[in-house]
């Protein structure tokens, strides 16, 4: 599922997006996994609750590095309770230094509550300014999309939902079976 320019036949593409409105955060990713110019699965869930099901996180890159993030971040979030950013900041820190992780190919985003953040293998925690984040193959698009469509009456599923289907509608590696995920805020 990450994607590698020079590697015709490797694992390619998904779709993320955050939307933080109103009284709800949501994570939306598409379910597609396509290797080269096959599509070999339509339904993978890369979206998902974490640690105690106040944190969702969902994920682009390689599918087995994303599960090892996943485990280590629901390991700072138990040892960090209710501290999503500084969880974030030390998986980020292992990320970066420990040799193992440094090799892993994938991107996250997670949120809860307070806090939408991107996590990278350079050590970037990163936080939107527009309350949308958008990852994988077609976030540019998701993003745009959204982006695009905060100024209106949806409420934050509504604008996932829609902005997962345009990028669908542009990305090759995208997909319209979507997972979404929801978290109330106030």
């Amino acid at each position: 599922m990450s994607e590698h320019s020079n590697d015709p036949t490797g694992w390619h593409g998904t779709t993320i997006v955050t939307v933080r409105k109103g009284n709800k955060v949501v994570v939306a990713g598409d379910g597609q996994v396509s290797l080269g110019q096959t599509v070999i699965k339509h339904n993978a869930k890369k979206v998902r609750r974490l640690g105690d099901g106040r944190v969702v996180g969902g994920f682009a890159g390689a599918t087995a590095d994303a599960f090892t993030l996943f485990e280590r971040l629901e390991a700072k979030l138990e040892q960090y309770p209710d501290q999503l950013m500084r969880a974030c900041v030390e998986l980020a820190k292992d990320w970066r230094t420990d040799r193992y992780l440094r090799r892993l190919e994938a991107m996250m985003i997670v949120a809860n509550a307070t806090d939408s953040l991107v996590l990278t293998g350079t050590g970037d925690v990163l936080s939107p300014d527009h309350g949308v984040i958008g990852i994988g193959s077609g976030g540019n698009y998701a993003l745009a999309a959204a982006r695009a469509l905060m100024d209106t009456d949806y409420d934050a599923e509504e604008i996932a939902r829609r902005s997962m289907a345009i990028a669908a509608d542009i990305c090759v590696y995208t997909n319209n079976q979507v997972v979404v995920e929801t978290i109330e805020t106030a």
